[in-house]
């Protein structure tokens, strides 16, 4: 009976400390990463408010080429919607819409996961002046995880695998626009 005392006692614990770590960590986390590009803010731009190119610098997009992608409206225009549907547990499926565009600004867009988990993030790409023919690419990513599973993030690493991921992203990005 006193090992299950015990038992009890340490189980309840671990779950005391868990709930008022939860209460003193953030729920909402941003990552973000830039790179410069050697081609015009314009021309930069251009190319990043329409979804349908993230299917060639997106490391998501990459995970599964034989993903489903279904589409609803207007590409680079308030409003478009990329779906995608995979088999694969790391890509899942969701869609992303753009809710706002500030031309030669920045493009926002909100990203809802449906599978393997569901979840809603805010994805936004900007752009700012780097000098001569020069772009600065800032590609950030705002999600929140509610009481009391936030305190995962400080196990999760997110700032580590979404920025790397967002990194490579970007790597790519400035391979194609510089070719």
């Amino acid at each position: 009976m006193e090992t299950l005392t015990t038992i009890l006692i340490g189980v309840a614990s671990f779950f005391a400390l868990w709930l008022g770590l939860a209460l003193l960590m953030k729920t909402e986390y941003t990552v973000s990463r830039s790179v410069i590009i050697q081609k015009p803010l314009e021309s930069v731009f251009s190319y990043l408010k329409l979804l349908k190119n993230q299917d060639h610098f997106s490391v998501w997009a990459k995970m599964d080429p034989n993903m489903t992608k279904t589409y609803k409206g207007s590409d680079g225009q308030v409003g478009f919607v990329s779906a995608w549907d995979s088999p694969m547990k790391d890509v899942g499926s969701g869609e992303q819409e753009i809710l706002e565009i500030e031309e030669n600004v920045k493009i926002v867009s909100e990203l809802r996961f449906l599978k393997p988990f569901k979840g809603d993030a805010i994805a936004q790409m900007s752009v700012k002046n780097a000098g001569d023919a020069q772009t600065k690419v800032y590609w950030q990513f705002h999600g929140k995880m509610k009481y009391p599973f936030n305190l995962l993030l400080v196990f999760l690493r997110i700032d580590k695998k979404i920025g790397g991921d967002l990194a490579m992203g970007l790597h790519s990005l400035k391979e194609i626009l510089e070719k």
